[in-house]
């Protein structure tokens, strides 16, 4: 693909308008871009999940299309000066190709890794992980949906074999008796989904929310659970108990749909209530009420998100409540359920199609050899020749630039010198490569380390699919090409496989339109867990997206899972029995109190793009720290003070905002900044040993008046 044309700006000019979605969040909400000779609108549009509604980041995405930070020019690092200065395309991608041959004669293919992300379209996801296992051959390649669903992944996976974050439709919330929400805070980080929360409670249905914070969310909920941060594996072990002996346990469903249950059984017998009580600060009425409420429900719905997955125990939390939904009865019922709440834009079809170190499209395992066999025949190459897995992404990052690690990495739609846990430490690996290329759309802080930056176009400039947290395939449409001098991520992966070898072999295996990249995604996703075998682009635009899997195109979708088996071979579901263990790191003398992390309402993941919107900026100018005011009366701190944040791995500098709504034994930071307030400057590395999920949400530290 050569660079696109750029429409000029011309009186009198016929608007053009195309329906598509909204660039942030799972949600995938409806939108219509509306160009005329004003510029780029943003439309509401009727679509299933958001029903015509908005949030505020979503109305002012269209801000960024011709902002002024735009990349539109390659940038090399100048060896003399050290500044990124404008360069060509062909002097840029000679420097990667040049880089690239260099490092890979003299310490092997392993030696170039790819960093992914959850914001890249369906068919550029699957492109980056063939372009890895093919063009590169290399073992490391992940992305950062690692820090975001990978918890909730393994667990769905042991117990239902499939990963989708919702197995029914997002209506059914509006018509539960009771919802649990653990960890979840959409009111701030999705907003157009609280309508379905609001319906619910509305019906007469009861909402019941898990978070350390009183949160937007919390405020609209009938109950609110307030636990320390950590615990809430032992919350879930404490309702499982409360269920068997109030006798709400659905025995029928158990004997006939899963196995596992009686070590289950034995496990939970220890956890009563006011042991939970002790350990996690929830009263024992409440967990009474909620284990009630979901016990005698006729239509349950549990939900997970990070707060409970961003754990070094992460996999086994969810897996509690995935235990308390089966014991219920719950999933495969009609409008009952256990979800997770998938955060990124692509979530969910970014993890399902090879940016996963461990994974091939159609999610199939990397390691099976009828796997290989499959997808190296879509490729074209002897299976023998496709790399064996490669290693979770903290661990990938933290080996850059060490003797056993990468010396080059590719990063595509991610900023970890913002994102990644332990950042300080991640940084200065990214500083240590030899070769550290960025393609992105704007210089984040990531971009601004790299020797080569590459400009990209955004989502209104080229077609693709989505896959939202219903795993519901949607269609992303363009509304205009990029700018002059500014390619797509599909025409960076052929331009880069075209100069690493045969320029015929590479042009035919990393086409560069993405309704061919995507038939070639559906025959290799063709009868794995995510079959996207039977659905093509035309059928997604007749019927507002379609649920995978669709094994045929003229067959059904699967909008609701579990009706009649689970993924797993016998069909039954599995239960596992798991403990509650302290977090990696507790507090001290030294660092007496709990940090934890999350979202605001007006800011988004690393805020590459956020913080350069006006309005979103104005609504959330920087970073905070959250601090009960007796806690703050106690440090000698009032509303407003610079204050230090020290955990044993650094520290983070901004303003105390002080709140009744976080626990005295608690404080919270948005991770939406870089610089001194950088949340995951204080994080703690420690990982799932089953997800490689860092333990975001949790670790030990002292705050002081700065």
């Amino acid at each position: 693909m050569t660079d696109g044309a750029w429409p000029a700006t011309r009186p009198g000019r016929t608007p053009r308008e195309v329906a598509t979605h909204c660039p942030y969040c799972a949600l995938q909400c409806g939108m219509t871009l509306r160009e005329d000779d004003t510029g780029v609108s943003v439309l509401p549009r009727q679509f299933p999940t958001n029903r015509g509604g908005l949030c505020q980041k979503g109305w002012t995405s269209a801000e960024l299309l011709d902002h002024p930070d735009r990349l539109t020019t390659p940038l090399l690092r100048d060896p003399v000066s050290g500044e990124l200065r404008p360069a060509t395309w062909d002097a840029a991608l000679d420097r990667i190709v040049t880089g690239l041959r260099a490092i890979g004669d003299s310490s092997g293919r392993d030696a170039v890794a790819v960093f992914g992300g959850g914001g890249l379209t369906n068919e550029k996801a699957y492109a980056l992980g063939k372009f890895a296992r093919v063009a590169l051959r290399t073992r490391n390649i992940d992305y950062n949906g690692r820090f975001c669903m990978s918890s909730a992944a393994a667990a769905g996976l042991r117990a239902f074999g499939v990963d989708r974050g919702l197995p029914f439709p997002l209506a059914d919330l509006g018509r539960a008796d009771t919802l649990l929400l653990v960890g979840a805070n959409p009111a701030e980080t999705m907003p157009p989904l609280v309508r379905w929360l609001t319906e619910q409670r509305r019906g007469g249905g009861r909402l019941i929310v898990v978070d350390p914070r009183v949160t937007a969310t919390a405020r609209q909920a009938d109950l609110h659970l307030q636990p320390l941060p950590g615990t809430d594996l032992a919350v879930a072990n404490a309702l499982l108990h409360i269920a068997l002996t109030e006798g709400w346990v659905d025995q029928a469903y158990v004997a006939e749909r899963t196995t596992g249950f009686d070590a289950v059984r034995r496990s939970v017998a220890a956890w009563w209530p006011a042991r939970a009580e002790q350990l996690s600060g929830v009263p024992v009425a409440d967990l009474e009420a909620t284990a009630r409420a979901l016990g005698t429900g006729s239509r349950v719905i549990i939900l997970t998100a990070r707060g409970a997955e961003q754990h070094a125990k992460g996999v086994d939390t969810v897996t509690a409540y995935v235990n308390l939904a089966l014991a219920l009865g719950l999933p495969g019922r009609e409008g009952s359920g256990y979800g997770c709440l998938t955060g990124q834009g692509n979530g969910q079809g970014g993890r399902e199609h090879g940016q996963k170190a461990d994974q091939l499209p159609g999610y199939r395992r990397i390691d099976d050899p009828a796997a290989r066999e499959h997808v190296a025949g879509v490729w074209g190459v002897p299976a023998d020749d496709l790399p064996g897995p490669g290693v979770p992404a903290y661990q990938l990052l933290d080996s850059l630039g060490t003797p056993d690690g990468p010396r080059a990495l590719l990063v595509f739609g991610s900023n970890p010198v913002v994102s990644a846990p332990r950042a300080a430490r991640i940084e200065g690996r990214l500083r240590d490569l030899d070769l550290l290329v960025v393609a992105d759309l704007l210089l984040s802080e990531t971009a601004a380390l790299a020797d080569v930056v590459l400009p990209t176009a955004q989502w209104a400039e080229e077609d693709g699919t989505m896959t939202n947290l219903e795993g519901r395939v949607l269609r992303r449409r363009a509304l205009r090409p990029p700018p002059p001098g500014v390619r797509t991520d599909l025409a960076i992966l052929a331009d880069l496989a075209a100069r690493l070898g045969d320029a015929g072999t590479a042009a035919a295996r990393f086409p560069t339109d993405p309704a061919t990249v995507f038939a070639e995604l559906r025959r290799a996703s063709a009868g794995g867990v995510a079959d996207y075998a039977g659905i093509d682009w035309a059928r997604i635009d007749e019927t507002d997206g379609v649920f995978w899997p669709c094994p045929s195109e003229d067959g059904p979708d699967t909008p609701r899972l579990f009706a009649d088996r689970f993924g797993t071979p016998d069909g039954r579901a599995r239960f596992h029995a798991v403990e509650h263990r302290p977090a990696a790191e507790e507090v001290c003398a030294t660092y007496p109190l709990h940090f934890t992390t999350g979202r605001v309402l007006a800011q988004y993941q690393s805020g590459t793009q956020t913080r350069r919107v006006a309005a979103l900026r104005r609504a959330a100018p920087e970073a905070f720290v959250e601090l009960h005011p007796d806690l703050a009366a106690r440090l000698g701190i009032d509303d407003g003070d610079p204050v230090r944040v020290t955990s044993r791995r650094g520290e983070l500098r901004a303003p105390a905002r002080l709140s009744a709504g976080i626990r005295p034994d608690t404080v919270f930071a948005p991770f939406h900044w870089p610089g001194a307030g950088r949340a995951n400057s204080v994080t703690n590395d420690a990982v799932d040993p089953i997800s490689g999920m860092p333990e975001f949400k949790i670790c030990a530290v002292r705050v002081e008046k700065a």
